[in-house]
């Protein structure tokens, strides 16, 4: 008995109506970073298992896919487990193979360099609504530039794509180094990726569990209780920058490091001009976004509409990813867009265009071998034309090839049976309303163009 075809959890098989939903978000991202100078730019599905371990995190290093070793190389590390079972492995993110990229072309490239990246990423995660092991991100990154001005340009982009596609979002701020003076004046200085990444978790488990998590890891009471008076002072509806900034800077007084991100903010706030009414921005004090290589401004972006609550976007500063490939000094920043939950936002919004581009608009009913060879002549001129147009390809009964129409979303069908074909005509029939209208052939085009 055959064994009844699947896929892996955690990934999904997109079918013609899921892609030109997915191409018209893709279309539409792309066409904002290239708006703003941004290149493109590919790399590899798979990386070197060195160049992704470490960059992370403890618990992103858990999640990375690794490609076991083949034949002989397996068979030698099957004998010798120090050798390890696998030496690649397929990527996490974007932002790691970005980095190993500059440094191994640095040679080539013009600073500040700017690029952008759609392809998909893997991670053994635990598949779930809105999270999956195989999905797509949407990068751009400028490299080689401490400016905060490129933070606002950021700003500016997440507005013009979120503006395109019709979401209305919050934009929210943090900045790594408010955390690491965070973590200074609570004495957990030497601890600053266990306080980020418990951080990372507050709003899927809640305050306590995070100080739960944070005593589990050894930090004193004194050190978790600082850290529950600062959440207590700027909880995630005291929206208001002018009004959180200066409690900031008193808590963080004898923080060189936090006043410094604050500083930060504070430009970003002042200079991000006005983002419109579908776009706002605010500053989220526990924001901490898990990845170890944060290290200034950290952006994301949550849905107002729909019941997804998790990112949609995210990204932030980076001041020395390209340190540990041998490139010092190379600071970074960079936005990642995630097509798939964005989709399934615009999915439940109902936020997609009637009409999405690259659907056929025009079907050529098939009367008979004669008329059907005739219609490959028109079909030339309405394709040259711009219009999307098929010819359906073996003679059927016209209930048939109406239906055909209807499931493709098809919303004109071209009639050239003998008749017309003797008269010079066609019969062009909207299949929304019904309504049928015979045209001169010379004027099909402008007849679809207009309909």
């Amino acid at each position: 008995m055959a064994t009844k075809p699947s896929i892996p959890k955690g990934t999904r098989d997109f079918g013609p109506q899921e892609m030109l939903r997915r191409k018209y978000i893709f279309n539409t991202i792309e066409r904002v970073f290239q708006k703003y100078g941004f290149l493109p730019l590919e790399t590899p599905a798979m990386e070197k298992l060195e160049t992704l371990t470490g960059k992370y995190g403890e618990e992103g290093d858990r999640l990375i896919f690794k490609v076991l070793k083949r034949g002989a190389e397996l068979e030698r590390a099957l004998e010798d487990r120090s050798k390890g079972f696998s030496d690649e492995a397929l990527r996490y993110d974007l932002t790691v193979p970005f980095a190993r990229y500059v440094v191994q072309h640095q040679n080539e490239l013009t600073f500040p360099f700017k690029r952008y990246q759609i392809q998909p990423v893997w991670r053994a995660d635990r598949p779930q609504k809105g999270r999956y092991r195989e999905f797509y991100q949407c990068d751009a990154d400028m490299i080689g530039s401490t400016s905060l001005l490129n933070e606002v340009e950021l700003i500016h982009m997440m507005r013009d794509v979120f503006g395109g596609l019709g979401l209305q979002v919050v934009i929210k701020v943090n900045n790594r180094k408010i955390l690491a003076g965070l973590a200074e004046v609570s004495g957990m200085s030497e601890a600053l990726i266990d306080m980020t990444t418990a951080l990372d978790k507050i709003e899927k488990i809640g305050h306590e569990k995070v100080y739960e998590e944070l005593r589990h890891k050894g930090r004193s009471e004194a050190s978790i209780a600082k850290v529950k008076e600062v959440l207590e002072w700027f909880p995630p509806e005291m929206r208001l920058w002018p009004d959180m900034k200066p409690n900031l800077e008193g808590f963080l007084k004898t923080s060189p490091i936090g006043l410094q991100g604050v500083a930060e903010i504070d430009y970003l706030m002042k200079n991000h001009l006005a983002l419109g009414g579908m776009c706002s921005l605010e500053f989220d004090m526990t924001l901490a976004r898990g990845l170890d290589y944060y290290t200034g401004a950290i952006f994301e972006v949550k849905a107002n509409e729909g019941t997804l609550q998790s990112s949609i976007s995210g990204g932030g500063r980076y001041d020395d990813l390209t340190g540990v490939f041998g490139l010092k000094g190379m600071s970074g920043v960079g936005i990642s867009f995630g097509a798939d939950r964005i989709h399934d936002v615009l999915l439940e919004t109902n936020k997609f265009p009637a009409e999405l581009g690259g659907s056929t608009k025009l079907l050529f009913a098939h009367f008979g071998e004669a008329e059907a060879l005739h219609c490959l002549t028109l079909l030339r001129q309405v394709r040259d034309a711009g219009i999307a147009a098929e010819l359906y390809p073996d003679k059927a009964k016209m209930a048939k090839q109406f239906k055909y129409a209807d499931d493709k979303g098809i919303p004109y069908v071209a009639i050239l049976g003998e008749n017309e074909l003797k008269q010079g005509l066609i019969t062009v029939k909207d299949m929304k309303s019904g309504e049928q209208k015979a045209v001169n052939q010379n004027d099909l085009i402008h007849a679809i163009e207009q309909a």
